[in-house]
């Protein structure tokens, strides 16, 4: 009976144990879970909402136009308190990138924005070649987002991942 037991709680602890390894494998190398702390992203995404992140996203495929992407503080920023942003990538590497009349111009040509709310603007952006390896990156919420207009272009290592399913609230349970 003793000899039962003590099987039964090695069983027990070795699945917890193996369920935890597990966990910490996938956040480390797949996927992530992420806290909207701010309005940069309205109406993409709002205050409160969690997002889970695929971090192979952009290991194993391209990284596009209009993605949303988590990546790490870019060293600009210095002592910000936030280690982890997410703005949507509006120009590619070799690109150039500027704003007129509050519209984002690629290499000269008008970029649809068809996620931004009615009334959003860009501020004159003077014109911006984007280097080789990184990527130009700003927030939904124009007028309330600090993004690559006041950091710069990102380079493409501090690309985390990209979102694919928000989780929280349930009511707002989707696809971003």
């Amino acid at each position: 009976m003793k000899k039962r037991i003590w099987r039964v709680c090695v069983e027990w602890v070795s699945i917890v144990v193996g369920a935890l390894l597990l966990a910490l494998v996938l956040k480390a190398t797949a996927v992530q879970t992420f806290y909207i702390p701010s309005a940069s992203m309205l109406p993409t995404l709002e205050i409160g909402d969690r997002i889970v992140v695929s971090k192979l996203a952009f290991r194993l495929g391209e990284v596009e136009r209009r993605d949303l992407a988590v990546f790490s503080k870019p060293t600009a920023l210095g002592n910000v308190g936030i280690n982890d942003f997410i703005k949507r990538v509006i120009g590619l590497p070799g690109e150039e990138i500027s704003s007129r009349d509050g519209q984002v111009l690629i290499n000269g040509k008008l970029l649809p924005e068809p996620y931004l709310q009615a009334g959003e603007f860009t501020s004159d952006l003077p014109p911006t070649k984007i280097p080789d390896g990184h990527y130009f990156v700003m927030g939904d919420n124009r007028k309330n987002s600090t993004d690559s207009r006041f950091f710069g272009p990102i380079p493409a290592k501090l690309l985390v991942g990209e979102p694919f399913i928000r989780i929280w609230p349930l009511s707002r349970f989707n696809f971003p």
